[in-house]
């Protein structure tokens, strides 16, 4: 099975007055291409600057990373925007969603940097809301729903424009067990996209989250192993 990404001595670090603080230490690992995979590990290990890494938020201090077959650490950073638009669907803990816009504009939004004309747009968004039971909702705000309906918003969000890849970053952080458990089965869910298999990583340091993954890389001491 083709590899999404191919990571090789990846180090991460960051400046904290005259000290270089290390991130990530010598990470080289793979994932797999549609499969579910889970970051695990202690607070501060750094999963999120990890998964950050991965969807060309942030760049490594040095090394290689191959992501959807794009070597990231060669694209300029215009050729990293529209990679991240095109083929990176992001879930954040905090849901993220614009409080002005109403549920389908906010998933509306995610096909507005990839010029998709209205109809098609409004198709597409509709299409989202309904895999996540939303479509009811689609002219609430943000306020007006439940930590887990803007969860299952921001999936719908992420999942519109169809990307290969699907990163989450502690989806079940700020919701109860309940709510989390539906989230996450939307989520496993989205490893299937229109009949072909779509990537999805999530960092979590929930067992019961991890424990739903096709495989795992865990972080200990700034270090990726395979857990």
């Amino acid at each position: 099975m083709p590899h999404a990404v191919v990571a090789t001595s990846l180090y991460a670090a960051y400046r904290a007055g005259p000290r270089e603080v290390t991130v990530l230490a010598d990470a080289s690992f793979t994932i797999a291409r549609g499969r579910f995979t889970a970051l695990t590990g202690p607070s501060g290990s750094g999963k999120t600057t990890l998964l950050s890494l991965i969807g060309g938020l942030d760049a490594p201090t040095q090394g290689q990373l191959v992501v959807d077959g794009q070597e990231l650490t060669r694209l300029s950073r215009p050729a990293l925007s529209e990679f991240r638009r095109a083929r990176i669907g992001f879930v954040f803990q905090g849901f993220n969603l614009l409080p002005t816009l109403t549920v389908a504009e906010n998933v509306l939004a995610g096909l507005e940097p990839l010029g998709v004309a209205r109809r098609a747009a409004r198709e597409q968004a509709d299409a989202a809301l309904d895999r996540v039971g939303m479509l009811g909702l689609a002219q609430r705000f943000p306020h007006e729903l439940s930590g887990g309906e803007q969860q299952r918003v921001a999936v719908a969000r992420a999942c519109v424009k169809n990307p290969p890849l699907l990163l989450a970053d502690e989806p079940t952080g700020n919701l109860d067990e309940d709510a989390g458990a539906q989230v996450m089965d939307l989520i496993q869910q989205a490893t299937q996209a229109n009949g072909e298999a779509r990537t999805v990583i999530v960092v979590t340091h929930d067992a019961a989250v991890a424990a739903r993954a096709d495989a795992r890389l865990g972080l200990h001491d700034h270090r990726v192993i395979e857990a």
